[in-house]
């Protein structure tokens, strides 16, 4: 990502977006550049948008850590060669530090955010602001409204059921701040987002209130040209690359919904099969108080049982706090697509209709007027718009669930590594055995002794000893005498 302004997005029509201003930002009394020839409302034919793997910046500090103490620590880092263009990037903002504030009406949290930049749209190298979620919320509503073209990155969700969270507990709480900086940082990366105004001012301004009641709430002429739309008017279909993506779309967010009701469904019974095995474990303790030979392996098996249940404890806790965050952001990433995808569908019903209006006209060679070429030309600004903004979200995704499912698989290969550790600590405790009186065992030339005899049936000399049990292939003394063959032994 490079200090100046954005690049211009490559267009789907006859005209280049870099040759002209984009038709959402201008004026009403610009002229829309245009032709003589009929607009074609055709878009270019359906192609993969998940074919190849592109390296994205996953965005400043990681998450769960603080912002450095310096900003010379921080900005080496503009060194690392992550952006796709591979320029160096040259903003980070971390979330971190929440604080709990208690008001005679409200009780609510706020996060601090560190901004560190090289770009000239900053004042100052390294800004430090508190914000609490509705500025989250008011942030992703102004992009909305001045980037309607654009895939704006989910929020967590705001609204929790009281009784069942806590929204002020620790647990919470962080997973909220590991979110936002999600979010912010999602914003960061994008090269049109990150350069928006209402960016600038929620890293920077100190008091957002006020900038708030400036009137700055009015929707913009990009977000008010998007609301205005045909009314009646129906789309008749969807171009061929649109029409994949929005079925995609509906099957992603089916499987992932799925996915996330069966994943809570799991962690559930893990949590009631944890309080279970803390319930189990301390039985045999208590038991052991009344045996005399078995205390000691009593008292093993319940230290096992409570080392597999802290450790059934730490899956549990990882799979809250990483791998469900994950699958609902993905969910609602699936939401914000769709909206941008209506959005579009809007843009193509109003461009369609003003087409079929110039068609139904008494002429023989009628003008195409300019507002249809406007409008044909802020039709190809979403096609570009959302297809970029679609592959940049396939490569995330691509990057995220190869790092959830690999971390998923590192975590259940630790949690059965500790408990098979912790029981097979315990068996050399459980093969103790009390001192027997030794029994002799009859061979032919000569005569030992085996520990795990106590009587010998029929056993003569010269002659194979008849004994009631399997003598274990551990038992050395056995195996010499009856020439590595299992006899039985009582």
């Amino acid at each position: 990502m490079s200090g100046g302004p954005p690049k211009g997005l490559p267009s789907t029509g006859p005209h280049s977006l870099l040759d002209m201003p984009h038709p959402l930002a201008g004026s009403s009394s610009e002229e829309a550049v245009g032709g003589d020839s009929t607009p074609s409302p055709d878009l270019l034919m359906a192609r993969s948008f998940g074919d190849k793997d592109l390296i994205l910046p996953n965005g400043g500090t990681p998450a769960g850590t603080s912002s450095p103490a310096s900003s010379s620590s921080l900005l080496n880092r503009l060194q690392l060669d992550d952006d796709i263009d591979g320029e160096t990037r040259d903003l980070f903002v971390t979330v971190d530090d929440p604080k709990k504030h208690v008001c005679t009406m409200e009780t609510y949290i706020t996060y601090r955010i560190t901004t560190k930049s090289t770009r000239v749209e900053f004042d100052l190298p390294e800004y430090s602001v508190r914000r609490r979620y509705q500025d989250f919320d008011w942030l992703r509503n102004k992009l909305e409204e001045s980037q309607p073209t654009h895939l704006i990155p989910p929020l967590p969700e705001k609204f929790v059921v009281k009784g069942v969270v806590d929204r002020f507990s620790e647990e919470f709480v962080e997973t909220r701040r590991k979110a936002l900086d999600k979010f912010l940082k999602r914003i960061t990366d994008h090269p049109v987002l990150s350069f928006n105004e209402h960016f600038n001012v929620f890293l920077t301004a100190k008091d957002l209130n006020a900038y708030k009641r400036q009137g700055m709430a009015l929707l913009s002429r990009v977000g008010e040209s998007v609301k205005h739309v045909t009314g009646g008017y129906k789309l008749r279909s969807r171009p061929l690359e649109f029409a994949a993506i929005g079925d995609y779309l509906d099957t992603f967010a089916l499987k992932l919904g799925t996915i996330d009701r069966i994943a809570q469904r799991i962690i559930k019974e893990e949590i009631e099969y944890l309080v279970e095995l803390r319930e189990y474990g301390p039985v045999y303790s208590t038991w052991s108080a009344l045996e005399g030979e078995l205390a000691e392996p009593l008292e093993g098996v319940s230290a096992c049982i409570g080392n597999c249940s802290t450790a059934l404890e730490e899956l549990t806790d990882d799979m809250t706090e990483d791998f469900l965050p994950v699958l609902r952001e993905y969910i609602l990433y699936s939401d914000s697509m769709k909206s941008v995808l209506k959005k579009r569908d809007q843009v193509q019903a109003e461009y369609e209709a003003k087409l079929e209006a110039v068609a139904l006209r008494k002429e023989d060679r009628p003008k195409v007027p300019a507002d249809v070429e406007k409008c044909q030309d802020r039709m190809e600004c979403f096609n570009a718009d959302l297809k970029a903004d679609m592959e940049r979200w396939q490569s995330n995704k691509r990057q995220d669930f190869r790092q959830l499912l690999m971390g998923m698989a590192d975590k259940n290969i630790q949690y059965y590594e500790k408990c098979l550790m912790a029981w097979e600590s315990i068996i050399p405790l459980l093969q103790e055995k009390p001192e027997a009186k030794l029994a002799p065992i009859w061979g032919n030339e000569e005569t030992t002794w085996c520990l795990f005899t106590t009587t010998v049936i029929g056993g003569q000399p010269g002659s194979q000893p008849r004994i009631s049990k399997r003598c274990p292939s551990s038992c050395v003394h056995c195996s010499i005498v009856h020439n590595s063959q299992d006899v039985e032994i009582t």
